[in-house]
């Protein structure tokens, strides 16, 4: 864990040491070199907790078969299609079964086809053609009555609780999944190529489009829930689509809403977003390599969710073999249970780990780039930040990555207590839940931009991440008017961009699980492939987003440290004369004379 293996106890060159300087101004030449490591209590924190998950695993591991969630079991706890081992308890005496030739999972009723949730048996059989009501899906016999039925038994094949049903969807529908991840990342590498060389248009492309796909499934939504509704069928499957159409029209309708209306306020300050991507289109144009290495995240990201999925079904396959009439089934102990949640706390803090490491490498060679008089004299400005990282700063981003994580788990636990505890008629436990969990993502948004910005504090002058997130704090404070001129803009816009490839993402995911048979909680697997579309959209336009917040950053510091005459800025002419004309048309201003550079102001640079 690179960070821990310093050996040098250089102490960083802080801002206010900076600032004491006579010659400041010619003296700071770009990010500090003379660092030492920061937050190591971060890594220990990481390390700690893998080896804990890899333990709660192994426990679930050891007590669990993911042929049992795959192939099923009968009464006995024999699995189709393999060879159960016998266990030494004569209570379980019936365990222990060749069924090498009896792949399939059939579930009845003493004979009959009727299926009562209070005696159900279940058993092997070796073809479902030997059963005229039955056929097969995904080594179960299924009935080829109604979904009414068909919900009945996937009901009854041992996924008893919500958990298991999704496993069972993931297991059904995984290639979907893919596919639609697939397709928002070239949606994501398309766009961020067109807003490098096409800015202006495609900023339009972004609005428009985002607005009118926001339409287009708005009334997809709308008019499916309709004919949905008018079906009038009774079995729980179809009134869960129901309902899932009717959730996603009304929350199609409000997002577009919002997003049309805020589209007409920002229609004149487009020119704007336009100027401020095309500055910081100069910065990838001086390390075009940032914009493939949203690849390598994307790979970190994909092998992360895919180990939390292997976990989750290998936890969910776990138990302790109990009897309750008329069957066998595998219990949870309070290890597995916990694990659960465990498991849930290691995907959101790794997800964040490795999106704050892409933050710290875009964030560190921007800043090179801006403190950078001479931009030809750069030299690997991409790899000295990633070695930076890696070396001095990976505690840091273990730090802040773990704030949000715990977070996004207290909502997500508080979630589930809604769900186990609220009662549907009580409107008051309801309000407060929401209003709880409207907090939390808001405080959770709040954090994230302050970490953001305290990563590029870090790479700026190699402090730890307190000292970093105080000082991001104070910067974006004393410039709030400036931060409402600039980064309110264009992170808008790339809002929008990572909103147009979700909807995309979302709409075409409709048309691929829809007609899947077999599915019970779809709205669970679009809004993973959501999910999975906005983290692989964020990851590239995070490149455009760290460019921006890093040169608004940057900026400020540059006003604090120079004066533009006896020591010149950084910061190129275009750059302040969009500061000004953005400050102009959203009728903002810093009346500050230290604080405000104006065009007249002698500039060394360049760009320029």
């Amino acid at each position: 864990m690179g960070g821990c293996l310093c050996t040098e106890k250089v102490e960083p060159v802080g801002r206010e040491d900076v600032a004491r300087s006579p010659n400041r101004g010619d003296e700071f030449d770009g990010p500090v070199k003379g660092r030492s490591c920061t937050d190591v209590i971060g890594i220990i924190l990481l390390v700690a907790f893998t080896v804990g998950l890899f333990v709660l695993v192994g426990i679930c591991i050891k007590n669990g078969d993911i042929n049992r969630v795959i192939y099923g079991y009968d009464n006995c706890a024999n699995i189709c299609g393999h060879v159960t081992p016998p266990e030494e308890d004569p209570q379980f005496a019936c365990k222990g079964a060749n069924y090498t030739t009896k792949k399939y999972l059939l579930i009845k009723e003493a004979g009959k086809l009727i299926y009562n949730p209070k005696n159900v048996n279940k058993e092997c059989v070796e073809d479902c053609s030997a059963y005229p009501e039955y056929r097969k899906f995904l080594h179960r016999c299924i009935p080829k009555k109604s979904s009414e039925v068909v919900n009945s038994f996937f009901s009854k094949t041992g996924f008893k609780d919500f958990f298991h049903e999704v496993s069972e969807d993931l297991h059904l529908a995984w290639k979907e999944l893919v596919y639609l991840a697939l397709i928002a990342l070239g949606l994501s590498l398309f766009t961020l190529f067109a807003l490098r060389f096409f800015a202006g248009i495609m900023i339009w492309v972004i609005l428009v489009g985002s607005t009118g796909m926001g339409v287009i499934g708005t009334i997809y939504a709308w008019v499916v829930w309709r004919q949905k509704k008018m079906e009038q069928s009774q079995s729980e499957i179809d009134d869960r689509l129901v309902k899932t159409y009717l959730a996603y029209a009304i929350i199609t309708t409000v997002v577009t809403v919002v997003i049309f209306f805020v589209v007409i306020v920002m229609r004149k300050r487009i020119k704007l977003v336009a100027e401020l991507f095309s500055e910081a289109g100069k910065a990838l144009t001086k390390m075009p390599l940032l914009i493939f290495e949203p690849l390598l995240t994307f790979v970190a990201l994909f092998i992360v969710i895919a180990l939390w999925m292997y976990f989750a079904i290998w936890i969910e396959s776990s138990g302790i073999l109990t009897y309750h009439q008329p069957s066998f089934y595998y219990k949870k102990s309070f290890a597995m249970k916990f694990t659960r949640w465990y498991n849930l706390m290691g995907v959101f803090w790794m997800t964040q780990f490795v999106i704050g490491c892409q933050h710290m490498v875009i964030a560190g060679s921007v800043a090179t780039w801006f403190f950078t008089r001479n931009k030809e004299d750069m030299e690997s400005p991409i790899l000295t930040s990633a070695y930076n990282l890696v070396r001095y700063h990976l505690g840091s981003v273990c730090l802040g990555s773990f704030f949000i994580a715990l977070i996004q788990l207290i909502r997500a636990i508080l979630k589930r207590v809604e769900d186990v505890l609220s009662d549907p008629q009580n409107d008051v436990t309801k309000c407060l839940f929401k209003c709880c969990q409207c907090c939390l993502y808001c405080f959770e948004k709040c954090l994230a931009y302050l970490t953001r910005n305290a990563y590029i504090e870090i790479c700026i002058y190699g402090n730890n991440f307190c000292e970093s997130g105080q000082q991001a704090f104070k910067v974006l404070v004393n410039n709030a008017l400036r931060v409402a001129a600039i980064n309110s803009i264009g992170d808008f816009v790339l809002f929008l961009n990572k909103v147009l490839v979700v909807l995309a993402t979302f709409f075409i995911g409709t048309f691929l699980l829809e007609n899947r048979e077999g599915i019970q909680h779809m709205w669970v697997l679009l809004s993973m492939a959501g999910i999975f579309a906005y983290f692989i959209a964020h990851c590239f336009m995070t490149v455009y987003e760290m460019v921006i917040d890093t040169i608004f950053i940057c900026f400020c510091e540059d006003c604090e440290m120079n004066d533009g005459m006896s020591k010149p800025y950084f910061m190129s002419k275009n750059l302040m004369e969009f500061v000004q004309n953005s400050q102009k048309v959203l009728r903002v201003g810093d009346n500050s004379p230290s604080n405000t550079p104006t065009t007249d102001i002698q500039l060394k640079n360049s760009d320029d």
